[in-house]
């Protein structure tokens, strides 16, 4: 049995948090996959994971999980000594990173389709709305980043394990398929609702039901986000070099 500092190290706490976040965007992937068979199939996997997500617990957990990683990450630019990295790292850290960059575009557009058209928590509702607005490229690569940050992360935490290294090829070709699976689902649903008429009932009604006023607004929050955002990350960035002359002062 792990002590009980090394049971609540930073690393474990990573991890742990890490998996969370996996899992969620694992399933977002799945749930994309699950369109190649139909739009159905889709919008019965989107209950069960609404189900889980969205309940008290897993709210909890989700958004508790993406606040610790997140801090943790933070923590690992202020702490850290040296900055040469191993090209798998280098991936890693930017995948990480950029995330949170797209998923605030990903909020702001969300927000708007919500308030210009008052979309239901359903695929076909939302995929309807994604490609009136001509985002559908964004959505596709919305995950991306997060799904390629989980695997070398759990790569890096278990790639001392014999089994995992036997199953390295499997592993590698699960990582490519998934999100190429998943991209082709979407696809496969947007041409779905476009069928049925939901993206040409959506854009005629934009124009009418287009505030200029709230998509400014939404716009502002954005940009008042991603400046947030980045001065979080620039502030870990100076305040460890701030913190190591302190340091090496008291040092001598």
């Amino acid at each position: 049995m792990p002590s009980l500092p090394r049971l609540f190290s930073a690393r474990r706490w990573r991890l742990t948090s890490g998996l969370v976040l996996f899992a969620y965007i694992s399933g977002h992937l799945i749930n994309h996959a699950l369109g190649l068979l139909s739009l159905e199939r889709a919008e019965a996997m989107l209950r069960v994971s609404m189900a889980i997500w969205q309940s008290r617990p897993g709210t909890i957990l989700l958004y508790g999980s993406a606040l610790l990683h997140f801090s943790l990450a933070l923590r690992s630019i202020y702490i850290r000594h040296d900055w040469r990295f191993p090209f798998v790292e280098i991936v890693r850290f930017w995948a990480g990173f950029s995330l949170p960059l797209l998923l605030i575009g990903h909020i702001a557009v969300t927000r708007l389709t919500l308030a210009l058209y008052d979309v239901k928590p359903d695929y076909a509702g939302i995929v309807s709305s994604i490609v009136a607005g001509g985002s559908q490229e964004w959505q596709i690569a919305l995950l991306a980043p997060g799904w390629l940050h989980g695997c070398l992360g759990l790569w890096i935490s278990l790639r001392h394990f014999v089994l995992m290294r036997r199953l390295q090829p499997l592993l590698i070709a699960g990582m490519i398929a998934l999100p190429i699976l998943s991209a082709a689902g979407f696809l496969a649903m947007s041409r779905e609702v476009e069928t049925m008429g939901l993206v040409a009932a959506l854009r005629d009604g934009a124009q009418e039901a287009l505030a200029v006023e709230r998509r400014a607004e939404l716009t502002t929050w954005k940009r008042d986000m991603t400046i947030g955002y980045l001065a979080i990350v620039i502030l870990a960035l100076l305040l460890g070099p701030i913190r190591r002359g302190v340091l090496r002062s008291r040092a001598a």
